[in-house]
């Protein structure tokens, strides 16, 4: 087979990314790392005209001394017995601003992909050199730095921020706040307030006002003013009755 690609960057870019095995990894369209395994192992899902197909295998890429690469490559069906082999050559050349990357060798293949139509077999392998050839040339230097490494700034209270706080002069003098006369109500109110406490909750709540809004406290009534009432009019009664008596003494004299 043969394909060649252009790739809007510099050939030295891609030299750099097929130098480096995790920048290679990285390349790869939908290559999903085994966890603790070399760079470039692990699944890749391929998709050929309406059907996918699963395999896992690994890449590697060794230099050769004319200036070009070797790719080899191996994988297996996750789900089945069909198998993939691969042995390509990458040449890089200048090409203006950008570089042309051509890939020759071969490819081998049983299995289910196999029993796929020859056309849509070669269109799914192109793609998929062209998506690699590209990835080299955009795949970062190294991995984006984890938040966990993130240099964090120091807190406001270390001893650094509070030396330049104290340092720095005051631009505008404060002031304190004026402090306005409550109206007489609110000062009584005041006063009922702190008479209470110590009381509970219930009755500084239930408290009556003092002061002059206090309520008139309504007449109380006596006891005795009942006996009183019926004993009145005996007595006029009885005076009355005396000074007829006494009246009648007097003309008898």
């Amino acid at each position: 087979m043969e394909h060649q690609v252009y790739v809007p960057a510099p050939a030295s870019r891609l030299r750099e990314a097929l130098a480096d095995p995790a920048r290679v990894a990285r390349a790869v369209p939908g290559l999903q790392q085994d966890a603790g395994a070399d760079p470039g192992t692990g699944r890749l899902k391929v998709r050929i005209g309406s059907h996918s197909i699963t395999y896992r295998g690994s890449l590697r890429v060794s230099p050769h001394d004319d200036g070009s690469y070797a790719v080899d490559g191996d994988a297996t069906e996750a789900r089945g017995t069909g198998t993939v082999k691969l042995a390509l050559t990458f040449r890089l050349a200048e090409t203006g601003e950008g570089c042309t990357v051509t890939v020759t060798g071969t490819a081998s293949a049983d299995g289910r992909v196999a029993e796929l139509p020859a056309e849509a077999v070669q269109a799914a392998g192109t793609r998929l050199l062209g998506r690699f050839a590209e990835g080299l040339g955009e795949a970062p230097a190294a991995e984006p730095a984890s938040v966990f490494e993130t240099e964090v700034p120091p807190p406001s209270l270390a001893p650094e921020a509070v030396a330049e706080s104290v340092s720095e002069p005051v631009s505008e003098p404060v002031s304190e706040p004026v402090v306005e006369p409550l109206p007489e109500i609110f000062a009584e109110a005041a006063h009922a307030r702190r008479t209470m406490i110590g009381r509970s909750a219930e009755e500084v709540d239930h408290a009556p006002p003092r002061g002059r809004y206090a309520p008139v406290p309504a007449p109380q009534t006596v006891a005795g003013a009942s006996a009183l009432r019926w004993a009145a009019p005996a007595a006029a009664l009885a005076l009355a009755s005396a000074i007829v008596v006494t009246r009648a003494l007097r003309r008898r004299r």
